[in-house]
């Protein structure tokens, strides 16, 4: 396994991407931990302890500089932590691999809307109900933390793909998003023995000086370089994963 130092950088390095595309981390946590031979639900449950780092420090971040729109984002959030909330003793009768396959079905659903989204910015939002919002929550509440991932990679294609909204504040609701769902997947987990504190709580520490520069970084980028970054990094990440389950 790896040393102190190295699940330091592992921490720092998902924090930035964490905060750069208003993801929980797990996207990226899980899969860099499966290949240093974790295995699939202690990877899953150090991944949703990060997340609860990354998410509180990074929502923070983000409503300083005026981009998280929170009545919105807390409708979906309340939905995410009760779907969240059962995740953990879904997870205790599902087998490993069934699992990866699932992760892997859920990065390239985000990929594919994201790719085939419109740009939000030259289009109105739209408004829909705090009752259709709470549902949406609820479904990618579980799904996500059935996996170990925060939601976003989903929540974020999706408010710009159907809700037409600007990226950066999409990106903010994401991480936010990430706040409900990991406290309460953190719950669930936890109660079923799924998480190794020790290892979590060192890359959760990490990952707040990452998250720290990945937000400065991505209000200085325009939307067209983010939507790009953020297509190769789910490509990317979907890559490994189609290597490792059917390869």
């Amino acid at each position: 396994m790896e040393s102190f130092f190295e699940l330091l950088g592992i921490g720092a390095f998902v924090g930035v991407l964490s905060g750069f595309f208003g993801i929980g981390g797990g996207t990226i946590l899980v899969p860099l931990l499966l290949l240093l031979g974790y295995e699939t639900k202690k990877a899953i449950g150090i991944s949703i302890v990060l997340m609860v780092f990354a998410s509180i420090y990074g929502s923070y971040l983000n409503s300083k500089k005026g981009t998280l729109d929170v009545k919105m984002v807390s409708m979906i959030g309340m939905g995410g932590f009760l779907g969240a909330f059962s995740s953990g003793y879904v997870a205790s009768y599902l087998p490993s691999r069934f699992l990866e396959i699932v992760f892997f079905l859920f990065v390239s659903f985000a990929l594919a809307r994201l790719f085939t989204s419109s740009h939000a910015q030259n289009l109105q939002e739209k408004q829909v109900s705090g009752v259709v919002l709470f549902l949406v929550g609820t479904v990618i509440g579980f799904f996500s933390m059935l996996i170990g991932v925060g939601g976003s990679v989903v929540l974020v294609p999706l408010l710009v793909g159907f809700l037409h909204i600007e990226l950066k504040k999409a990106t903010s609701a994401g991480l936010f998003f990430v706040v409900f769902s990991s406290v309460s997947g953190l719950v669930s987990h936890a109660l079923n023995g799924h998480i190794d504190y020790e290892t979590g709580f060192v890359v959760g520490v990490a990952s707040l000086a990452g998250v720290y520069l990945g937000i400065h970084i991505k209000h200085i980028l325009s939307n067209a370089v983010s939507k790009r970054i953020l297509l190769f990094f789910y490509l990317s990440v979907l890559i490994y994963l189609a290597k490792r389950i059917f390869f």
